[in-house]
């Protein structure tokens, strides 16, 4: 299997990216990390990827006219990379429908809700005011339609009597963490199949985290 090319895209720390990074390394996936963009040239974490020597760009979304301008950039500089996968990590950028079909079934986003509950913003808050019981993140393909491409897996928490915002948000990114990679490495190990608007792991591992 030939090693695959990832691109993570972010807007801040990057605590997901880390995570992917990490564990692309230390568990030898057929694959590397070989760049990190942030739309905030300021973003943390692209100095944590340029510690660990993948290439780190900042691409300011303020410099571009348009959305349709920044993303026609945006591409320029993922395929420079020639990405087998683009990572979504944080990128708090509503993408135009140009973009997503130029990456149709290779790129991934990790939402923080149990879609298609709550797309869009304030997930954890939303949460709390609909008196849900679960809380979660779903990892999922992206399409043009925000937040409703096709599940890869999804992480579950239970929302505790008492809980705020940031205490759900706090449990949520924990098993994101565990959740991402994973997901990650099933794309670049070819163990994931969209079927309609279902995806199913080839090997038959458990697509749920609780």
């Amino acid at each position: 299997m030939r090693e695959k090319n990832i691109v993570v895209l972010i807007s801040g720390r990057g605590s997901n990216m880390e995570a992917i990074v990490r564990a692309c390394r230390q568990e030898a996936w057929p694959a590397r990390v070989a760049a990190v963009i942030s739309n905030r040239p300021e973003a943390a974490g692209l100095a944590f990827a340029r510690a660990q020597g993948i290439e780190a760009q900042g691409l300011d979304h303020r410099a571009h006219t348009s959305r349709e301008a920044f993303d026609a950039a945006l591409i320029q500089a993922i395929d420079t990379h020639a990405p087998d996968l683009v990572v979504l990590a944080g990128f708090m950028r509503i993408l135009t429908p140009a973009f997503c079909a130029h990456y149709a079934g290779r790129l991934l986003n990790i939402h923080p809700s149990l879609l298609p509950a709550f797309p869009g913003l304030h997930t954890h808050e939303r949460a709390l005011q609909a008196g849900c019981r679960l809380a979660g993140a779903s990892v999922h393909f992206v399409t043009a339609e925000l937040d409703h491409g096709p599940i890869v897996a999804q992480a579950m928490v239970p929302v505790l009597d008492g809980d705020s915002a940031d205490q759900l948000a706090a449990r949520v990114l924990a098993l994101e963490h565990q959740m991402y990679p994973r997901a990650v490495r099933w794309f670049v190990e070819d163990k994931l199949q969209i079927d309609g608007h279902r995806v199913r792991q080839l090997d038959g591992a458990s697509q749920l985290w609780s």
